[in-house]
């Protein structure tokens, strides 16, 4: 971090010495106790992440305004808040839990779907969301015989990203960060294994518009390429949060894919799919997915250069 400001550099040592002194404390302490801390904080965030909070009620209501009133949606924020701290809790516990076992926190439905993507054995790609809890999500995958490449993107800070890396590698997982090495990815998927993405932020990549909650929406192609280019079926699978705190993964069938001699018009319909496919899932659910990332922020009047 050579060309940060003094004043950055010390903010950013601050922030890191936190997050290592609180990943040390939740590591030492009992399930419960670390989740109605972190719970707490949720709380203490929502009254005092004024900028967080702000966005999330703006997004919330670009999406549910018309359904619901400023208090459900107030209401909704709030939870938006309580899960992700819930959430976070487990991911930082993520050895502990390792240890434990998560067979009794966690249930699963429709892997038969994962095991037929697999059963070709090109690999396959997997898509999720920024919901419930990724993270465990991928985690449960390979300590039941499911290890993946998860393509991302490397967080600003290589001390703070250090920790989640390891952390997926302590799973099982192997991390690939996004746009630096294609060729693992194809190495991986001739292996006959998973190749993990999440396509559901407006990032810095090669994307399209599709339809996401009736707006047109960013989103990263890189799924839909990789799927068309190698024939990969594309498989949707998520993890929620339980109101007892236990998590529940739903596997889907593989999306159906139509090819034609038009590919941009093939990655813009896959990439549909796929938006849709996370956006039922996140009706449903809504305080389970990110609403403080700023979604909407590429539009096609202000397209990324």
């Amino acid at each position: 971090m050579p060309n940060k400001t003094l004043h950055k550099r010390i903010r950013d040592d601050l922030f890191y010495l936190l997050i290592l002194f609180q990943v040390k404390l939740l590591r030492l302490l009992p399930r419960t106790i670390a989740m109605g801390i972190m719970r707490t904080m949720g709380r203490l965030l929502f009254c005092t992440a004024r900028r967080a909070k702000k966005r999330t009620i703006k997004h919330l209501t670009m999406a549910f305004g018309d359904e619901k009133t400023p208090e459900e949606i107030q209401n909704l924020a709030r939870g938006v808040f309580l899960h992700f701290t819930s959430a976070l809790a487990d991911i930082i516990r993520m050895p502990n839990l390792l240890k434990s076992g998560l067979d009794e926190l966690i249930t699963a439905e429709g892997i038969e779907n994962l095991d037929a993507a697999l059963s070709g054995g090109k690999g396959a790609m997997m898509i999720t969301a920024h919901f419930g809890n990724w993270e465990l999500l991928g985690a449960w995958l390979a300590k039941n015989g499911y290890p993946m490449s998860v393509v991302g993107t490397s967080l600003y800070d290589p001390r703070l990203d250090k920790i989640i890396v390891e952390t997926r590698k302590l799973a099982g997982n192997n991390f690939i960060a996004r746009g630096k090495d294609t060729r693992e990815i194809i190495r991986w998927l001739k292996k006959g294994k998973l190749i993990g993405m999440l396509i559901d932020q407006d990032t810095k990549v090669r994307g399209v518009f599709v339809d996401f909650f009736g707006k047109p929406t960013y989103t990263p192609t890189g799924a839909a390429e990789l799927a068309r280019k190698f024939k990969l079926p594309i498989v949707p699978i998520f993890m929620r949060m339980n109101d007892d705190f236990t998590y529940h993964i739903e596997c889907g069938k593989a999306l159906h894919q139509n090819y034609s001699d038009d590919p941009e018009q093939d990655i813009i319909d896959i990439t549909q799919k796929c938006s849709d496919t996370y956006e039922e899932i996140i009706r449903r659910h809504p305080t389970q997915w990110v609403w403080m990332h700023q979604r909407w922020k590429t539009t096609p009047e202000n397209p990324i250069p």
